[in-house]
């Protein structure tokens, strides 16, 4: 028993506070999620300015996270995070004080998405490069996935404590609560012995840069796996933002079938983090990310073609479990095989594609959508996906 308990991240009292303390900021998050669509659609009744929400918020993943992952490499990660998390109060708290005051328009909501993502784009490639300084590399995919697991836990968790809280102490509170949730964060980061490694250069911006990109080109496997996650963040990922579509055309089944569509997929995400957690490290990573993404595109292919609700909840179990397993299992392989002064710059160009990519790729479906409709659309989307799969399959099944 001790044994096991020293395999888990969680035995090193770094991770355990970081880990707590992103449980509690996450659930907040997802509350405030939650909330703001809801704030939009009171103030517009319109879907586009839900979409420009959702692109105002990702725009700076796009824009900023590069500068991000140098600024990572730079600084001391632990200070950079508890930065972001400081600066993170400022949008939810103003939210919350325009909207209780009755003053909130949805060009503010805009601009707060917006700053919000731009500090999120400089937080995520500290956030990912952190982990391994406070776990070491032999307990890096215990962190990762537990670090799912919370996110995924986060997102069942924080949409039912936003519905309650808008019904019994209204909408401002979900705001409010988001912005107290970074307290905690920012006191366990505070408490965090481990610090980050900082880097002393005198290269320039452009150098630092291309140095990351020139490593991520000589190492072919690292490559492989960025095109399949960009490939999978065009034309997979976005699916979901198409559930609904699935719900009342194809099921009638409404806004409670579109509940148990979008849960059915978070629980097979939160199934494939806990495993992960639970099983720790593996040998085959490869093969492991080969099998998993041929998962997730066979499962998003059939959900596209199936029209009994049950067989399509269990396709999107699948679906999730695959996507969650071959990211989590790539982001470990990735900071492993990548040098501690390189590793900040390495993870902003995975969160680059792998965010990045995803509103371009809802951008793109929805056009073909409006053409050819969105079961086809999907269908189509996920013979890329598996596509891609399978040439990653077929160069990596038997590696190591």
């Amino acid at each position: 028993m001790e044994n096991q308990e020293k395999s888990s991240a969680l035995y090193f009292r770094d991770f355990r506070l970081f880990w707590l303390s992103q449980l509690i900021s996450l659930s907040g998050t997802w509350m405030q999620a939650v909330a703001q669509g809801w704030l939009v659609y009171s103030l517009t009744k319109s879907p586009f300015y839900l979409g420009m929400v959702a692109a105002a918020s990702t725009l700076p993943i796009l824009l900023f996270t590069l500068i991000g992952g140098i600024a990572a490499d730079r600084f001391r990660k632990r200070n950079l995070l508890i930065a972001t998390q400081a600066l993170s109060i400022a949008p939810a708290l103003m939210l919350g004080i325009f909207t209780d005051t009755g003053v909130i328009t949805v060009y503010q909501v805009i601009f707060f998405a917006f700053f919000l993502g731009t500090v999120n784009a400089f937080d995520m490639p500290a956030r990912q490069s952190f982990v391994i300084e406070m776990v070491g590399k032999g307990h890096l995919l215990n962190a990762i996935a537990l670090n799912s697991a919370a996110f995924n836990g986060a997102r069942l968790i924080g949409p039912v404590f936003a519905g309650l809280a808008i019904a019994y102490l209204g909408l401002p509170s979900c705001f409010y609560l988001n912005a107290a949730s970074f307290i905690p964060v920012i006191i366990a980061l505070s408490m965090i012995k481990a610090k980050g490694e900082i880097r002393n250069t005198q290269e320039g911006f452009l150098r630092d840069l291309a140095e990351g990109f020139y490593f991520i080109r000589r190492q072919r496997n690292i490559l492989y796996m960025i095109i399949l996650i960009a490939v999978f963040s065009l034309f997979g990922i976005p699916f979901i933002s198409f559930l609904p579509v699935f719900a009342e055309e194809i099921f009638k089944a409404g806004p409670t079938g579109l509940g148990f569509l979008v849960s059915a997929t978070g629980l097979g995400a939160l199934s494939a983090a806990l495993l992960l957690a639970f099983k720790g490290d593996m040998r085959n990573k490869l093969r492991f990310m080969s099998l998993s993404g041929l998962c997730f595109s066979l499962a998003l292919l059939c959900a596209s073609f199936s029209r009994v609700f049950a067989v399509s909840l269990l396709l999107l179990i699948m679906a999730g479990w695959g996507i969650v397993s071959f990211l989590a299992t790539a982001n470990s392989f990735i900071q492993l095989s990548t040098p501690d002064n390189l590793r900040g710059r390495v993870m902003s160009v995975y969160s680059f594609v792998f965010l990045g990519f995803t509103p371009i790729g809802n951008f793109l479906m929805g056009i073909m959508s409006e053409r050819i409709g969105t079961t086809n659309t999907v269908g189509a989307a996920a013979l890329v996906c598996l596509a891609g799969a399978s040439i990653f399959a077929i160069k990596h099944m038997n590696d190591n």
